[in-house]
């Protein structure tokens, strides 16, 4: 049984652009079969409710329905744990090859441990979703499932294939700061986003051990959403970063990630901003005055 598992997974390390073609062509298909099913529904349910611009090129891209169904399955929910679980297997697969080969080193243990972490975080608190923009908001077209089945697994694991073929000794200074980095990381990411899961259920929960603070009646500015606006931002780039120092600092191909989010969680940000000040008009300038950060306190 053992053998079968580790030829299993070096297949998956083995084979990667092969997976990831097939990954990307089956992301166009479900996506184009979707836009079709959506453009048939009649169903008006609010996460059901087709949204059709006319515009194929755009409703496929961004997609029709909130919220599709099959067979009674959220299709939003399974998509993003197929990507997750993907990305779990194919770290799997590159720390059974490193073992195979005799390479494994402590770069690549702490790589794996990080992001094993929080793949299972994610899974444990997967009730959290519910209240982020992607689920609330986002329909499901192909930019989402692209995102979850292609872009999450492929390049989130993009250090554990760097680390197979490059060596990287840590001090202990280093592995010291990359621990902190990934602790703080999740402090703040995990924290700010459950503070914000609370809150929408029970606006009258306490934050830190003391009464909510909250503007207008609609938004929290206790806890870590008193600190800065988009705090879980700094949170995921935190984590994103700690995937990446294993790899140390002699190239830039395995910080790809972090760079790459950074781009997109500030583009994010400003959509926010302008969507937060077009819903709640003067509650988000009396929330901007009292909460001046963006994401990381006395620097944006």
């Amino acid at each position: 049984m053992a053998i079968v598992f580790i030829i299993a997974a070096m297949a998956i390390s083995d084979r990667g652009f092969e997976l990831l073609s097939t990954t990307f062509l089956f992301s166009v298909l479900v996506t184009l079969v979707l836009y079709a099913a959506g453009c048939k529904s009649s169903n008006r349910g609010s996460s059901l409710k087709p949204h059709v611009t006319g515009n194929l090129l755009h409703d496929w891209w961004f997609g029709i329905q909130l919220n599709p169904q099959f067979m009674g399955i959220d299709l939003k929910f399974f998509f993003v744990r197929a990507g997750m679980m993907g990305w779990l297997f194919i770290n799997l697969s590159v720390l059974v090859r490193s073992i195979q080969d005799g390479t494994l080193s402590q770069s690549m243990i702490l790589f794996q441990l990080f992001c094993v972490l929080y793949i299972l975080d994610y899974f444990f608190h997967e009730e959290y979703m519910t209240s982020t923009w992607d689920i609330i908001a986002e329909r499901l077209g192909f930019m989402l499932v692209f995102g979850d089945l292609v872009w999450i697994p492929f390049t989130f694991s993009i250090q554990g294939w760097w680390l197979l073929s490059n060596n990287v000794e840590l001090g202990t200074a280093a592995v010291v700061a990359n621990c902190l980095t990934f602790l703080i990381g999740y402090m703040v990411f995990r924290g700010a986003n459950k503070q914000k899961h609370v809150f929408k259920k029970n606006p009258k929960a306490p934050i830190w051990g003391r009464p909510a603070r909250v503007i207008g009646g609609k938004l929290l500015a206790s806890g870590y959403w008193g600190i800065a606006r988009h705090c879980n931002y700094l949170g995921d780039l935190l984590l994103a970063l700690s995937f990446s120092l294993p790899c140390g600092i002699s190239s830039p191909v395995p910080y790809f990630y972090p760079i790459y989010l950074l781009i997109l969680l500030i583009r994010r940000e400003r959509r926010d901003e302008a969507r937060c000040a077009e819903k709640y008009k003067e509650i988000w300038a009396e929330y901007r005055r009292l909460v001046p950060w963006r994401i990381l306190p006395y620097v944006y």
